[in-house]
Parts: structure tokens; sequence; C-alpha cells
């Protein structure tokens, strides 16, 4: 069976992993990548770098050199007000959105459906800044996160090339797109595993909320923690997964 893969963006946010799993350092590429298994499942994890370039690259290097049976992002995210997530919660997203790209006019912001130019196209479609992810997936995360007594939400996330550190930053997002939280890589590795046709779940533990930035409220320790914690336990369940 193919081995699952963990992408993050730092080894922190992959480090409890790489543990749990007795993990050894692989060639990958220019990836930092560890393979061990968890619950007799083999389990390979790569740092990607922060931001959506090095995301689309390290995941594209890891879906065009092995064969995977289920691509997992992991790590911390930011989560707006009002979605009902607090600092140490987990978010699940059931789609991610490239919040970042379109046309700034006299008007105001619009995404790439303004110009009619599409990101990507999948099955005939056109992509612009919303990609769907599985919802079987998302559901059966949520539904897990409720067993063991972890506090989640799932929903729409956003990924960003600047993180927001303001309040008006927070509502300006939410006027165009609805969202659980905000990252930095999520949208790309889901554009990849779409493309290469590999299951995909996004899972992020929540550091902070998007509010004017005060680091004092901020949990980034906790946040990754909870994150793993979580894939640790989704490992050694029933995942379901398409047949391929």
């Amino acid at each position: 069976m193919p081995p699952i893969a963990i992408l993050a963006s730092t080894i922190m946010e992959l480090s409890q992993l790489v543990k749990a799993a007795s993990a050894v350092p692989v060639e990958l590429g220019h990836l930092e990548a560890y393979r061990g298994s968890v619950a007799g499942r083999e389990v390979l994890c790569a740092v990607t770098g922060i931001g959506k370039a090095n995301a689309a690259s390290a995941t594209t290097v890891l879906l065009e050199r092995k064969e995977i049976e289920l691509l997992v992002n992991i790590g911390c995210g930011g989560a707006f007000p009002g979605q009902g997530l607090s600092v140490g919660g987990l978010a699940i997203a059931t789609s991610e959105c490239f919040a970042d790209e379109g046309v700034l006019t006299p008007q105001g912001w619009h995404g790439l459906d303004l110009i009619g130019i599409p990101l990507f196209e999948h099955g005939g479609r056109p992509v612009f800044n919303a990609v769907e992810l599985p919802g079987e997936l998302a559901s059966f995360s949520l539904q897990l996160a409720r067993r063991l007594g972890v506090s989640a939400q799932q929903g729409p996330f956003l990924t960003v090339s600047t993180c927001s550190g303001t309040s008006a930053r927070a509502a300006e997002l939410l006027a165009h797109f609805p969202a659980l939280c905000e990252n930095m890589e999520g949208a790309a590795v889901a554009q990849m595993a779409l493309l290469y046709g590999v299951p995909f779940l996004e899972v992020r533990g929540i550091s902070n909320l998007v509010e004017d930035r005060d680091l004092s409220r901020w949990d980034l320790k906790g946040a990754v923690t909870a994150a793993q914690s979580f894939v640790l336990e989704l490992l050694q369940s029933p995942l379901p997964l398409p047949h391929r």
C-alpha cells in the first residue's frame, strides 16, 4: 500500500509525528523528508517551506516521485473571529481558496473571475480562486475529533501571501470569501493534489485569531501539538479513502 504523505511548512509542525513514527531521513529531491510508520501504516513526512511557491514545488516533487495514498497538509492557522474557533482548537478544510489572486480596481478588489483567466482547469471546469476538497474525508475527521473530545470545526480555508495582522484585514477578507481560518500553503497543496488525483485533507491547529496582532495571545506550540496529536489518531483510524 502506498504511504500516507504529511506535509507542513516547518519541521516544528512535523516533529511530533516524525518521532511517533520512528521516522528516519530519506532522499526526496530537495526536500527534508522522513519515512516511518504509525499503526502499521507507512508514513512519509516532508517539509515544504513557507508560502505557496514552496508548497506547490514540494508537493509536485513528492507526487512526481512517489505513489501516495493520501496527502495531508498540517500546521498552524489563524482563525477568523466569530467562526466558533479559539486558540488551541482544530480547523478542518472543506475547501481552499487563493485569497490574494485577483484584481484591484477603483471599485474594490475582485477575484480572478473578473478577468476570466482561471488558475487552472479540472474536469473541464475553470478554477478561479476556490478549490473544493473531498467532503467525506473532512466529515470523517470532524466526527473523529468530536469523539475524541477535541474542539474542532470544518469549513472553508483561505491561503494568503501576507499574514493578516489587523482586524480590518480580517473583515476585508471575509467580505470576499467565507472562511474559518487563514494559512500560507494549503491552497497550493490542494491544487497539486487535485491535478494529480490524490485524496487530500488539511488540518490546522489554531495559533491565533485574525485580529490586531498581539503575540501575547498566540500559542504556536499548542497549535502544532494539537494538529499533530489529532493526525496521529487519524492514522490509526479506518479512513474513508476512495479506490484508485
